[in-house]
């Protein structure tokens, strides 16, 4: 079942406008970030309750997503990150797929397998987790089928 709410922007106006471009053309235009294909991610917001959209980079394997918290190596976890933690239920639009997930942080092996697979698509993760001292969060989204 689609999350429902009202939707809040980003307050980072390249940020809302990649997502915005994103989803209103189904991932024609605004998909990609330095090159690399990205995702939308919706979440519910803990502090609000209004739905959020984030562009992430695209991580997929047979079907399954990631997401990494990364921030760029900041210190501190992005807003979303909260947000999964909270409300696991999440949405992630790929070009024009959209479907529900339901989100799992991983620890251990499991996410060092995903951690590699992130990196092979954004080589700049493991200088992110070099900037910071927290352990850069990934989640894994497996879809909801009903």
């Amino acid at each position: 079942m689609p999350l429902e709410g009202e939707y809040a922007p980003s307050t980072s106006g390249w940020a809302r406008k990649q997502a915005e471009e994103f989803e209103a053309t189904d991932g024609a235009k605004a998909n990609t970030l330095r090159g690399r294909p990205i995702i939308v991610l919706t979440t519910l917001g803990v502090n609000s309750g209004k739905l959020r959209k984030t562009a992430l980079m695209r991580v997929e394997h047979d079907g399954e997503y990631a997401v990494v918290g990364s921030k760029g190596g900041s210190h501190h976890h992005p807003k979303w990150v909260s947000n999964v933690r909270r409300h696991p239920h999440v949405e992630l639009q790929d070009g024009a797929e959209k479907h529900d997930y339901t989100a799992r942080e991983l620890e251990g092996e499991e996410r060092e397998l995903w951690w590699r697979r992130a990196n092979e698509t954004w080589p700049a993760y493991d200088a992110y987790q070099e900037k910071t001292d927290r352990l850069i969060p990934v989640f894994l989204l497996t879809r909801i089928v009903l």
